[in-house]
């Protein structure tokens, strides 16, 4: 990234030297990112962040599919209770605006969708489906590739296709994401989980499928998201995700087995339990429910010892509310309250799980001493 910050500094819609240098790095990067999720360049949209590629992708889709609806009809969506707010809350603005009809599916206790219920929520005027891949709080895995192949199947018989949508942002890293695998219509994600910046992210878009800008200007990214390029960070996450593509598997394998370390020992403390599911999740999440402690405390403490958690998600953190991902599991607020995350990465060591595991007991019983009895 470091020349296009200072010597390579060049407008790409610019067609001197300086701006075909950095259209042509606008360029590479594109190709990077097409050949890991297995898509043509064409398909691909950079947007500053997965929070605008859903945006972009749920409100662009819905309105143009807008007049091929009668008057007093709405397009149909379907979605999962346990989406991240980037998803829940596009949805509800679309609903309050009377622009889409959304179902809310639930899932059961380790928060997995049931596909039956999935199959039967489908209706005549359902456009698109939008699911996560990985939960960003309990790490549960969906069977995206499952539900993409019931919608491209069903799709055959249909006059109005379903689009198929689903949030890579969690799963990029060590999931398979090629998108003729999972059989999706549109996939987001984001720099900042695989090593680039914050402040960037991608869209695919299948090749057919039209949606409408919902940034007006200067026309960059084939019309989709106008705003001059941000080169540096484009390169950014092109480079980042070629480089997760280097030894996937092997690095999942020894993530995971130190996911699988940090469980079983979290576990052997006392009035502690594990959210999501045991064997359907991703490598990288280790996330707990702890009784009589606050999440935000025992984060506190950690951090003292340089250790970095989360309760819930990073997303809402500044919200008291309980966890909605929580809550959908039927988990009661006072429990939600007391949960905690460790999101692993391919730098972590056995070293510092066992940190994890050591310290942690004692934080948690001298929080529950302090706690307030009532």
């Amino acid at each position: 990234m470091l020349p296009y910050f200072t010597k390579k500094y060049g407008n790409a819609s610019e067609y001197h030297r300086l701006g075909m240098e950095a259209k042509m790095a606008v360029a590479d990067s594109r190709k990077k990112v097409a050949e890991v999720l297995g898509a043509k360049t064409a398909e691909i949209v950079f947007t500053s962040s997965a929070t605008e590629s859903i945006n972009l992708s749920h409100k662009g889709l819905i309105e143009n599919l807008q007049n091929e609806f009668k008057k007093g009809e709405r397009p149909h969506v379907i979605t999962t209770k346990i989406e991240h707010k980037a998803v829940l809350e596009t949805l509800r603005h679309m609903e309050r605006k009377g622009e889409a009809q959304v179902t809310y599916l639930d899932v059961n206790k380790r928060g997995l969708i049931d596909l039956v219920t999935f199959k039967k929520a489908i209706k005549a005027q359902t456009v698109l489906v939008t699911i996560i891949y990985v939960n960003n709080e309990i790490g549960t895995i969906q069977p995206i590739k499952n539900i993409g192949k019931y919608l491209k199947e069903i799709n055959k018989k249909r006059k109005r296709p379903i689009y198929f949508h689903t949030d890579a942002t969690q799963a990029i890293n060590y999931l398979d994401c090629r998108v003729n695998n999972l059989n999706v219509d549109l996939l987001s994600l984001t720099g900042h989980k695989i090593n680039a910046p914050k402040g960037i992210g991608a869209l695919y878009v299948r090749e057919g499928v039209k949606i409408i800008r919902q940034m007006d200007g200067g026309g960059q990214e084939k019309g989709l998201r106008s705003g001059t390029e941000n080169v540096p960070y484009i390169v950014g996450i092109g480079k980042a995700l070629q480089l997760t593509e280097e030894d996937k598997i092997k690095k999942a394998k020894k993530v995971a087995l130190l996911r699988d370390r940090l469980i079983k020992g979290v576990l052997q403390i006392p009035g502690v339990s594990l959210t999501g599911d045991k064997l359907v999740r991703s490598p990288h999440i280790a996330s707990f429910l702890v009784d009589g402690v606050e999440g935000e405390a025992m984060i506190l403490a950690l951090s003292e010892l340089g250790i970095i958690a989360s309760t819930g998600s990073a997303c809402s953190a500044a919200d008291l509310a309980p966890s909605h991902v929580l809550t959908a599991l039927g988990i009661p607020p006072e429990k939600s309250h007391g949960s905690l995350r460790f999101s692993l990465g391919k730098e972590t060591t056995p070293g510092e799980i066992d940190l994890v595991i050591k310290v942690l007991p004692g934080i948690i019983k001298n929080l529950r001493v302090m706690a307030p009895k009532f």
